[in-house]
């Protein structure tokens, strides 16, 4: 009986460590080594093939990227559930959708959601799997060949596989969910999208540190002899990914590696590529496949029409127009990338945020990133994918399905706290707003809408009363909300409000425009009609100015600072990726010299002026954009949290004096002061008291397409040509960013 009971066991042991080998090591026997690898998925040239139960036919990818982030929660939460995930799926399908593209490996409500939304459907969606590299490891000490880069990106490959099969079970995933993954969803699987926008040092590093590593040949694929080591590197991720799933599950996908405009194929000027910092390359033409490859590969990039717009800068490229007729660079450079390439090129992101918060302005075509309607996203959506068929591309994947509040931008994120952007939406940072799906503060509704109908407002929300205008106020996760009402309050009479946040530094007075306040204040709304109306900031707390002076003018902030009580109110302005002069940049390519010494300073735009227009997405004449609306006798305003200096509105934190910390610094209020008045007798203005409560973590928003959801459905599900959507002869407005200094 004890040999029997030690026999169990033993036997149960190596049952156990089996089974833990087989889902969570990825560990296995080919059992059946001679039997023939499948495919449904090929590349031949330039041109991808899917079978979708007629065999193989011609097909296009029309895609959405989809994102991990819901608000609440950041990405690595995987908070997102099933059921939200069946629904997206549907919306996406409706939208005329065929592919979505997921970045990392998920939690397993995706692949559940995935497998009953597409299990007896006879129009499934298909999906493109991505497998992440973090960013340690992209701007840490590591070249790609070190085993904790290397190694770990061939296990994620592998893991990823498993996965897609059903068969890996997960524990504190590494960047990824966690669970039992048990629904094969592999016959809905496209393909492979290996890797993450490339960072410059990394594939420079490596090309340097490992010279003698350029050349890797394996049994599906191999380098070219003009291959560089980081090329290698992924020659052998890819061929463990076609080894893994050919020898495991007997069949095989399209494979691709990720790419952007900053590791891109081509050579630039000297001068261009020090600007630019272009100083490393990755060239999948110096991958090729074997014989044992029945699937194929892909080429992959994420190109937006702003930048890096190398071609701006080069004057035999400069004024190349497209299809149209018209001057497009963004077409130009899509049609050389495309050109330079033997196999299917897919532009894998592209895209425009609605976000009020600009950081790039397109150089000829008015795509810029921010400050774009949700109807002008649609067109620029539109245009987009018009220029990437044209220039003869195998697909195209919109950057992105939903907004994610938790996202960050170069130009703003010094200003928030970065551990806290989950909880509250931004709309200054343009990262966050990419969606064609927005989440509005609100479980139903949101607490204002500035629309010139004022339901919403009770005496509840009333703060104070002045010269015979009432003030009320309130607030949500997205914007404060202001509205004024008197018997002379219209567009042609001029209102100030102003705003004391600090309740530290601020002034009493404004020397320009000339109006005095019973607090010191740090801002100041000017309503001056629907065209020239603008919130100013105290200059002692101008961010921009703490911030990005040495950018824009080449001074140092803190050397020369404003006085705590200084009496000038500036327009508030945000730093664009634009230079003020492309004289220097230019001479010096034309001439074919290095940058040497040159400064280079950049361009702002005032992001304080605010835009007039019916801010209901439920009205006819909905703009995504208004910041201020006039009804019957009443104003409404509406400011985002961040254009008052707010660093985390969820914990009512804000700017503390820069000149104190030499930097951004927070601290918490619990109360502001709000006045209005009109200056025109020499009083000084009162300001009431509003008392402030953060939220913390409890976040209330509700789902909404946008406007550019419906553009893109009649695009690609009612097949409207998207010329007819986009132009401005067809009924389209072009975009420029208000109070810009000037589209190049």
């Amino acid at each position: 009986m004890k040999k029997f009971i030690v026999a169990c066991c033993c036997i149960f042991v190596v049952a156990a460590l089996g089974l833990y080998a087989y889902f969570y090591e990825g560990v296995f026997i080919d059992l059946d080594p001679d039997k023939p690898v499948e495919t449904w998925t090929v590349q031949d040239g330039k041109t991808i093939y899917v079978n979708q139960g007629d065999g193989l036919e011609e097909f296009e990818i029309r895609g959405v990227d989809l994102g991990a982030g819901i608000p609440g929660h950041f990405a690595t939460d995987y908070a997102i559930d099933k059921e939200t995930y069946l629904r997206w799926f549907q919306q996406i399908k409706d939208m005329g959708a065929n592919t979505i593209r997921v970045y990392i490996l998920l939690g397993t409500d995706f692949y559940e959601a995935f497998y009953e939304f597409n299990k007896d459907n006879p129009d499934p969606l298909y999906l493109i799997h991505g497998v992440w590299i973090d960013d340690y490891v992209q701007n840490s000490h590591m070249d790609a060949f070190n085993a904790e880069y290397l190694t770990r990106f061939k296990e994620d490959i592998r893991t990823v596989i498993d996965v897609i099969h059903g068969q890996r079970l997960i524990e504190l995933g590494h960047l990824s969910g966690t669970g039992s993954y048990t629904k094969d969803v592999s016959p809905w699987v496209l393909g492979y999208l290996l890797g993450v926008e490339w960072e410059a040092r990394t594939v420079a590093y490596t090309d340097l540190e490992e010279v003698g590593r350029s050349v890797y040949e394996g049994a599906y694929l191999k380098t070219t002899a003009d291959a560089t080591p980081f090329e290698a590197m992924l020659a052998e991720a890819g061929d463990e990914a076609f080894q893994y799933e050919s020898t495991r599950y007997k069949e095989q996908r399209l494979v691709a590696f990720s790419n952007w405009p900053t590791t891109d194929p081509f050579d630039y000027p000297e001068a261009l590529k020090t600007f630019y910092e272009k100083y490393a390359s990755v060239d999948v033409e110096n991958i090729v496949a074997s014989d044992a490859v029945l699937s194929g590969m892909f080429a992959s990039y994420h190109i937006y029409p702003y930048y890096p717009d190398y071609l701006r800068n080069l004057a035999e490229y400069y004024t190349s127009t497209d299809p149209q007729g018209e001057v497009n660079t963004y077409y130009t450079y899509l049609k050389l990338i495309n050109e330079h390439h033997s196999i299917p090129v897919v532009i894998s992101e592209f895209g425009v945020p609605t976000s009020r918060g600009v950081a790039q302005i397109d150089a000829n075509t008015n795509r810029n990133q921010g400050a774009m309607s949700e109807l002008e996203q649609g067109e620029a959506i539109a245009r987009c994918y018009q220029n990437i068929m044209d220039a003869g591309c195998a697909g195209s994947i919109i950057f992105s399905w939903q907004d994610e509040w938790f996202k960050r931008t170069w130009n703003t994120m010094a200003n928030v706290d970065l551990l806290k952007t989950p909880y509250w939406s931004d709309y200054q940072t343009n990262e966050q707003f990419f969606g064609l799906l927005s989440f509005d503060p609100g479980n139903e509704r949101s607490v204002s809408y500035v629309d010139g109908d004022d339901e919403e407002w009770a005496d509840d929300d009333v703060i104070g009363e002045s010269e015979g205008r009432t003030l009320s106020m309130k607030y949500d996760e997205k914007f404060l909300y202001f509205m004024v009402r008197g018997d002379d309050v219209g567009p042609g009479s001029k209102l100030y409000l102003p705003i004391d946040t600090t309740q530290k530094t601020g002034s009493t007075a404004s020397a320009d425009p000339a109006v005095s306040f019973e607090r010191a204040s740090d801002f100041l709304v000017v309503l001056d009609g629907q065209d020239d109306s603008r919130v100013l900031v105290q200059e002692r707390y101008e961010v921009m100015r703490a911030t990005s002076l040495l950018a824009t003018t080449g001074e140092d902030p803190y050397v020369s600072p404003p006085a705590p009580d200084t009496d000038t109110f500036k327009h508030i302005d945000l730093v664009l990726q634009t230079l003020t002069d492309y004289t220097q940049l230019e001479q010096a390519i034309v001439e074919d010299m290095n940058l040497g010494e040159n400064e280079f300073f950049f361009q702002t735009y005032e992001t304080g002026k605010l835009t007039y227009g019916d801010a209901n997405p439920s009205h006819e004449a909905f703009d995504s954009m208004a910041d201020f609306c006039y009804g019957d006798g009443f104003v409404e305003i509406k400011l985002p949290w961040q254009l008052l200096n707010f660093s985390n509105p969820s914990e009512m934190q804000i700017h503390d004096d820069y000149y104190e910390h030499y930097g951004v610094e927070n601290m918490q209020i619990d109360r502001m002061y709000v006045g209005v008045g009109d200056g025109s007798d020499g009083q000084a203005i009162p300001l009431f008291e509003k008392p402030l409560k953060g939220w913390g973590t409890k976040v209330t928003y509700h789902e909404r397409l946008k406007e550019s959801y419906y553009v893109v459905q009649r695009m690609w599900a009612e097949g409207v040509a998207p010329e007819d959507l986009w132009r401005v002869d067809a009924g389209a407005d072009e975009a420029v960013p208000a109070g810009a200094d000037g589209a190049l």
